[in-house]
C-alpha cells in the first residue's frame, strides 16, 4: 500500500454506504422532499463513480511512472 496510496480513494464508497448509515438514519430533516437517509444514499451513489475514477487515474499515473 506504500506504493499505491491513491487506492485509498476506494474506501470512500465503503464509508459513505456502510460506515455512515448508522449516523444518518433519520427521517427528519428532509432534503428536497426526501428523507435524509434516501438523500444520503443518492449522494453516495453519485459520488462513487467520481471516487473510483480518482483511484483509476492515480493508478494509471503510477503505472506510467514505473515504466
Amino acid at each position: 500500500m506504500r506504493r499505491r496510496p491513491h487506492l485509498l480513494w476506494l474506501l470512500g464508497p465503503f464509508v459513505l454506504f456502510l460506515g455512515a448509515v448508522p449516523l444518518v438514519n433519520r427521517v427528519h430533516p428532509t432534503v428536497g422532499g426526501l428523507p435524509f437517509l434516501v438523500f444520503w444514499m443518492l449522494l453516495a451513489t453519485l459520488a462513487t463513480p467520481a471516487l473510483v475514477w480518482c483511484a483509476y487515474r492515480g493508478d494509471r499515473r503510477s503505472r506510467a511512472a514505473r515504466r
